[in-house]
């Protein structure tokens, strides 16, 4: 008797912990679906872009002087600052911040690869002249009319530390522009977070993750061969990225 009492016990054990482990596992997967509803979010990106023009500009000029004696090639680059300094007032340009940079001379007859002997003038000066305006338009205006300098005697070089021997033009401001353009970045994310909830008929819930871009200075006109460190005009822009969680 008593075993058929246990047989009987068992058997009905047996569906309870079965019905338990159904329970159970009804928890998690439910608990699951609610995970998944709420890990449903959408990314969008805003952009907020700004013409801004520079307010700096930076301008070398390099003088080159030739001649086989030395205190004469001297004296042409001394003439040749005068008349920089001269063509720069007279284009507005105020010479208070020139900077003198670069100052080389070389001697031919000193160039162990040259035998002692060259066919050209022995010794060669250069001097750089770097002119630093807060009045790009200014400096863009006097660059166009640099080949008067060449007129007057004054020998340019190209190349070197500055690149083509252009100006630069540098925006400076952009500190002041950060704030104003990461509110609107993020307002038009949020535009097009709020589309995409509309067209999945979905609401829009909190932020889950937020992502400010790099800004960028780019030159106003995108084309070959165009730089940003050319142009006077420029275009600031900043991209952020969002995740916006979505609720049916």
């Amino acid at each position: 008797m008593d075993g058929q009492k246990v047989v009987r016990d068992r058997d009905l054990i047996r569906p309870s912990i079965i019905a338990a482990g159904i329970v159970i596992a009804g928890l998690f997967i439910g608990g699951g679906f609610a995970k998944s509803r709420e890990d449903r979010f959408v990314t969008v990106k805003g952009i907020s872009e700004r013409e801004v023009n520079a307010d700096l500009a930076i301008w070398p000029l390099r003088i080159v002087a030739a001649d086989n004696d030395l205190a004469k090639a001297n004296a042409q680059v001394q003439s040749s600052l005068t008349r920089i300094k001269e063509f720069l007032s007279s284009n507005q340009i105020d010479i208070s911040q020139l900077q003198l940079q670069d100052f080389s001379v070389t001697d031919a007859q000193t160039n162990q690869y040259s035998g002692g002997s060259t066919s050209g003038a022995r010794y060669v000066i250069k001097q750089t002249v770097v002119v630093r305006s807060t009045r790009p338009d200014l400096v863009s205006a006097a660059s166009q009319r640099v080949s008067e300098l060449v007129s007057n005697g004054v020998v340019l070089s190209s190349g070197g530390e500055y690149g083509n021997g252009g100006p630069t033009f540098v925006f400076t401001g952009l500190n002041k522009l950060k704030p104003q353009m990461i509110g609107e970045a993020t307002a038009r994310a949020r535009e097009g977070a709020e589309q995409f909830a509309r067209d999945s008929h979905s609401s829009i819930g909190g932020i889950r993750r937020a992502s400010q871009g790099v800004f960028e200075i780019l030159p106003r006109d995108q084309a070959e061969g165009i730089t940003e460190a050319s142009q006077i005009t420029k275009t600031v822009r900043v991209v952020t990225t969002i995740d916006y969680a979505l609720s049916r």
